[in-house]
């Protein structure tokens, strides 16, 4: 494409607790920053969201200074040519603050308080929407193990992962969906990553409240079926992701959240540790403490 520019490398970090985290290197995009500015205003962290902000309130200040001070008289009460008092005044008119100490002072002075007026409306409106939009965002608070296990439910193989509700909340019509990032080598050379679906025992749940470990039964119909899983993984460099969908009842809002495990967060032959227990009074308690700790299951588990 004529006059196509080639745009930087860009790095996109998916969460996971496999050591480094799971990256992407997108190269040759012709995409401009502001391009996608709402989108990348809602996704920055909230320093950097303040921090932008405060840059620009900054330089429409000193723009509207400078304009100040290109015509010497224009504002009644600030010193001829100071640089301090054109800004103040600035962020004064900008803020509709208007101590009464400076006023414009003549014609050109009000042409530049009233474009700046109105660009203090605009400004108000967009950054009191951007901050209840970043604020207001669905977010989920659910809690990944960082290893999933491989060891046997009733003298079948599963593969299990553990999520705990964050907030201790009910989560309504809780959904989770496993699947694998397989590379597939397509017999004329080419290759791709296709996901893999990992049918769960049970893939839902009404009410999602504190933890709910999630097994995939390796059977026939398994990719893993016949084959050490986590050595299969490492060989072919393939994730598992988790997928969770759920509606928070506290917001009333969907939310979502996601997951990637590596080989080497998988753990043969072990179970979670329990962390979950109740009271004589009927209270359960759960130990984040414990949370992700594993340990060694007993011969009678153990994978052949």
């Amino acid at each position: 494409m004529t006059g196509a520019r080639e745009a930087k490398p860009k790095k996109i970090r998916l969460p996971t607790h496999s050591g480094e985290p799971f990256r992407i290197v997108v190269r040759g995009q012709d995409a401009r920053w502001f391009d996608d500015l709402y989108h990348r205003l809602l996704a920055c962290p909230w320093w950097q969201f303040f921090a932008l902000v405060a840059v620009a309130f900054l330089v429409i200040n000193v723009l509207f200074a400078l304009a100040f001070m290109a015509e010497p008289g224009s504002v009644f009460g600030a010193r001829s040519g100071s640089f301090e008092d054109a800004f103040f005044f600035s962020v004064q008119t900008l803020a509709t603050i208007g101590y009464g100490a400076m006023s414009p002072a003549s014609f050109f002075g009000h042409c530049v308080v009233t474009f700046e007026a109105f660009i203090g409306l605009l400004s108000v409106a967009l950054m009191t929407g951007l901050t209840f939009a970043k604020f207001s965002r669905p977010l989920a608070r659910i809690l990944f193990s960082e290893k999933f296990v491989v060891s046997k439910m009733h003298g079948v193989p599963h593969v299990m992962f553990r999520m705990a509700n964050w907030r201790g909340n009910l989560i309504v019509e809780a959904q989770l969906r496993a699947f694998m990032l397989v590379e597939i080598k397509a017999p004329e050379g080419h290759t791709f990553r296709r996901p893999v679906d990992l049918k769960l025992v049970r893939d839902r749940n009404p009410t999602f409240v504190l933890t709910w470990t999630a097994m995939h039964e390796i059977d026939a119909s398994s990719p893993f079926s016949g084959i050490d899983p986590l050595e299969y993984m490492r060989s072919t460099d393939t994730q598992i992701v988790l997928s969770l969908t759920g509606l928070d009842e506290t917001a009333g809002q969907q939310i979502t959240a996601r997951y990637t495990y590596g080989a080497n967060d998988g753990v043969m032959n072990a179970r979670f540790v329990d962390v979950v227990t109740r009271e004589s009074d009927g209270t359960r308690i759960i130990d984040y403490a414990h949370f992700h700790d594993v340990q060694p299951h007993d011969d009678d588990g153990a994978l052949a």
